[in-house]
């Protein structure tokens, strides 16, 4: 088994107590392969007896004891000759990299022009599409900054935010009239307001004349 540690580090073992079964991963993209079941029948029935027969007892000890006889049915030769079968038929699925000693998926991860992995020899027209969106990422992160998109804001700011005090809506520079509810702007208002019939100066808000009683 030793010759098949390089292979099998990347995997996962979900045996259980029914038997044996594994999943191999390519080392590069996590693709993966799903071994046959192997159901487990040696020395499995003494093993689980033994293991029920500790966890009935009720105490602590026991349950501990119980967790062992399930491990060593799982576990044992019958786990590593499982696991043997399964990686000489696994390896059909993966292809090893000669420089790097990875084991990766052929249809994905392997250059086949090049004998290589693709993180050792990476695909020309693969590595070119992805070297001209790169470049044209940052060319686009360049050529943004070379504009000018300030050339409207009034970093002064001289005149504050102005609100309109019915709404709260915002309001641009020079307009007149809430554009949500209609009420007149700071701006409109700042003009100055007289009676049509006497001439007498007026409060926006008024809608009388103080002087004559007009209304307006």
């Amino acid at each position: 088994m030793s010759k098949l540690i390089q292979f099998v580090a990347n995997h996962d073992d979900l045996s259980t107590d029914k038997g044996f079964q594994f999943k191999f991963y390519c080392d590069k993209c996590r693709n993966g392969h799903m071994s046959r079941f192997q159901p487990n029948s040696i020395g499995i029935a003494g093993e689980l007896m033994r293991a029920a027969g500790s966890l009935f007892g009720g105490s602590f000890h026991d349950a501990g004891t119980a967790a062992y006889h399930v491990q060593r049915a799982i576990g044992g030769k019958a786990h590593d000759a499982a696991l043997e079968k399964a990686v000489q038929a696994g390896k059909t699925y993966f292809r090893q990299c000669t420089r790097c000693g990875h084991w990766v998926c052929p249809n994905v991860c392997w250059n086949h022009s090049a004998g290589l992995c693709e993180t050792c020899a990476p695909d020309e027209h693969e590595e070119l599409a992805s070297q001209q969106a790169q470049a044209t990422s940052e060319q686009i992160h360049t050529k943004t900054r070379q504009q000018d998109y300030t050339k409207e804001v009034d970093f002064l700011n001289k005149g504050g935010l102005a609100q309109c005090a019915t709404c709260q809506a915002k309001l641009t520079a020079g307009q007149k009239f809430c554009a949500q509810c209609g009420t007149p702007s700071p701006m409109a208002q700042g003009k100055e307001k007289f009676c049509s019939d006497c001439g007498a100066s007026m409060k926006h808000d008024q809608r009388f004349c103080a002087e004559c009683g007009s209304k307006q």
